[in-house]
């Protein structure tokens, strides 16, 4: 079981897929867990998809494929049971196998996904994750986060970068995502999502009812990648 801690408020645990989609988000809860003790060797399965670049999408043929030990096809029948899940919902859901993941150069914060950020979206949808191997990622509450382009110093600093009249700031910030990036509060709680845990998390869309959840990637151990599914 994930130890929730400060994060009670906002995070609810339920025991099973339906109770995962079907729990509205409401009040302050923004993030849903299915939490999960899984089976299986999920290493095995990272060990032998060949990785050209830092980060390679694990197409089900493939899993299919694998020469694979007992454990590593029991951690594959998961995989593909979530994936059949997801789908069944009408989610398009990506298993990854990552290194690493791109970082920017903007010198005033970074804007990549490892930086605590939310997710936006035109049209109603949530984000859902998993990581089964590696390094998992962290939520931290919206009560702890402070959105950067409002710290007085960088919003003063992407004022000059803009330079254009004030009407057009707001939105500037929005199309060029800055908006969506937050730091932590001093001695501010955050938790890890754990591995095996199938996670849902509030979107900033237009017909969201509560605060999107603020979250990041992990920074990858040297020579571990991670096995990720999202969407």
């Amino acid at each position: 079981m994930i130890d929730l801690g400060d994060f009670e408020k906002q995070i609810h645990c339920v025991t099973n897929f339906q109770d995962l989609v079907s729990t509205p988000f409401q009040g302050e809860i923004n993030a849903i867990c299915w939490s999960r003790n899984l089976t299986g060797d999920f290493s095995e399965i990272v060990e032998k998809i060949a990785l050209n670049e830092n980060m390679t999408a694990i197409e089900r043929e493939e899993l299919l494929e694998l020469q694979l030990s007992e454990q590593g096809q029991l951690a594959r029948e998961i995989l593909l049971n979530d994936l059949n899940l997801l789908k069944a919902h009408g989610a398009s859901p990506t298993l990854n196998v990552i290194k690493y993941y791109d970082r920017d150069d903007f010198t005033l914060f970074p804007t990549d996904v490892y930086s605590f950020h939310v997710d936006r979206s035109p049209v109603a949808t949530d984000t859902f994750l998993c990581t089964y191997y590696g390094e998992s990622s962290d939520i931290l509450p919206n009560s702890q986060a402070e959105q950067k382009v409002l710290i007085p110093e960088i919003r003063n600093e992407l004022k000059k970068l803009y330079g254009g009249s004030d009407s057009g700031f707001e939105t500037f910030l929005t199309e060029y995502f800055f908006d969506l990036h937050y730091q932590a509060k001093p001695n501010a709680s955050i938790i890890n999502l754990g591995i095996g845990h199938l996670w849902r998390l509030a979107v900033d869309h237009p017909e969201s009812q509560v605060l999107p959840c603020v979250h990041r990637a992990p920074i990858e151990k040297s020579g571990e990648s991670r096995l990720l599914m999202i969407c």
